[in-house]
């Protein structure tokens, strides 16, 4: 234990914090790091265009190729994130070694390799159909298109990942994570907007109505409020899918860049969490619009670590959702997954009892000065100590070691 810990630890004993406890209690806050920041939301099924209203910016070199390459720099970025955590994949990641498989025939043994990689590490894994970047989506309707050929696909390509998400849960012993997220909506203002929602809802039935053990698979619906190419309309909107969710039994996942910027995710969970047992997060940086930005360490994230901690981090599942190829991809999961822990770190590190008393109490003048003040506390020093008990970097030099990854083995990526 350092000096500047043991100052710190006064400092902040002084208004009833135990810096020992807040570092016990973020070491058991898992994160679900999102495999597609690797790639660039590639996958292994094919070299084709993004679709979808998905798409990245940038050619930094050495984006992954192959599963092999990415399970290598998945590895190299955990080693610089303290905390033990989860992965989180889309269904395109799947093994095609023996072939490309379609979607909707994906199988359990797709995801061995997966499998056999986490629990080689001690990680959890969360799974995600992809309903975008395929022919069967390039008019930008799936679930809910008319044409039920079509729809039936997308129905077998979510049930298969269920399938295959509840064997990945019971093979590693925790809950796989299943969420849901189409892109399906229109360019202009439609004419008829209960119909694709009605076909939704159908479809959304149909593939929950297969019930596994909660122990092995948890499913999640997500919302998102325009897209590229779907402006006027979105079909899964979030009052439907809070709907969904709330008479289905589902959980509703909100990802922060999905919504109106002057929507609050931080104001969503308190109240959700009113109705709901929990509810699940794929966290972001949106700026102007869903644009998939590294998360920084900012006011908006750490107002949502903060509802997150008040309401209980056991109530509340973390993932990551960015796609940055402007810079090294490594660095990117580093920085989003450390910015995460940092703004959860700050919230266990504010007196949120103390505070309350004084807004039941009407003493909104104590409460400002104490919220504002305690912004200045020494949250770097207890970052510090849990780096150091993780063994890992504290501060900027855990990037050499990405530095000398991408010259050793990035750069030599065609």
């Amino acid at each position: 234990m350092s000096l500047v810990y043991e100052e710190a630890k006064k400092v902040y004993a002084a208004i009833g914090i135990d810096t020992d406890e807040a570092i016990k209690k973020l070491s058991e806050i898992s994160l679900s790091m999102h495999c597609w920041q690797g790639d660039d939301v590639g996958g292994f099924e094919s070299s084709g265009e993004l679709s979808g209203g998905i798409q990245t910016t940038g050619n930094y070199p050495g984006k992954a190729r192959n599963m092999e390459e990415l399970m290598a720099d998945i590895d190299v970025a955990l080693s610089l994130i303290p905390g033990k955590h989860r992965i989180n994949l889309h269904a395109t990641y799947a093994d095609y070694s023996d072939g490309i498989v379609s979607r909707d025939k994906l199988e359990p043994r797709h995801f061995d390799k997966w499998i056999a990689f986490a629990k080689e590490r001690g990680l959890g894994i969360d799974i995600n159909p992809t309903l975008f970047s395929h022919p069967l989506a390039s008019d930008g309707l799936t679930l809910s298109h008319p044409d039920e050929s079509v729809r039936r696909f997308w129905i077998d390509h979510c049930k298969a990942i269920r399938k295959i998400g509840a064997y990945i849960g019971e093979k590693l012993g925790t809950p796989c994570l299943n969420n849901i997220w189409i892109p399906d909506g229109y360019k202009e203002t439609p004419a008829d907007r209960t119909s694709p929602r009605q076909r939704l809802k159908d479809a959304l039935d149909e593939i929950l109505s297969v019930k596994y053990d909660p122990a092995y698979l948890v499913d999640s619906v997500e919302s998102k409020v325009f897209g590229i190419g779907v402006e006027s309309y979105t079909v899964g909107s979030h009052e439907f899918y809070m709907n969904y969710a709330a008479k289905n039994n589902v959980m509703c996942l909100l990802d922060n860049g999905h919504y109106h910027p002057t929507e609050s995710v931080a104001d969503k969970i308190p109240a959700m969490l009113l109705f709901s047992d929990k509810v699940a997060l794929h966290v972001t940086r949106g700026i102007r619009w869903d644009s998939d930005h590294v998360v920084g360490y900012t006011d908006e994230i750490k107002e949502i670590a903060k509802e997150i901690v008040i309401a209980g981090p056991e109530k509340v599942i973390i993932g990551l959702d960015y796609f940055d190829a402007s810079i090294n991809r490594i660095a990117a999961w580093v920085m989003g997954m450390r910015n995460m822990q940092k703004s959860l770190l700050n919230a266990l590190l504010t007196p949120h009892a103390a505070l309350a008393d004084f807004q039941a109490k009407g003493e909104f003048t104590d409460m400002f000065v104490l919220s504002e003040e305690v912004k200045s506390y020494p949250v770097s020093a207890v970052w510090n100590e849990f780096c150091a008990i993780s063994g890992v970097e504290a501060n900027e030099t855990w990037l050499y070691k990405v530095k000398e990854y991408e010259k050793n083995i990035l750069t030599e990526r065609k």
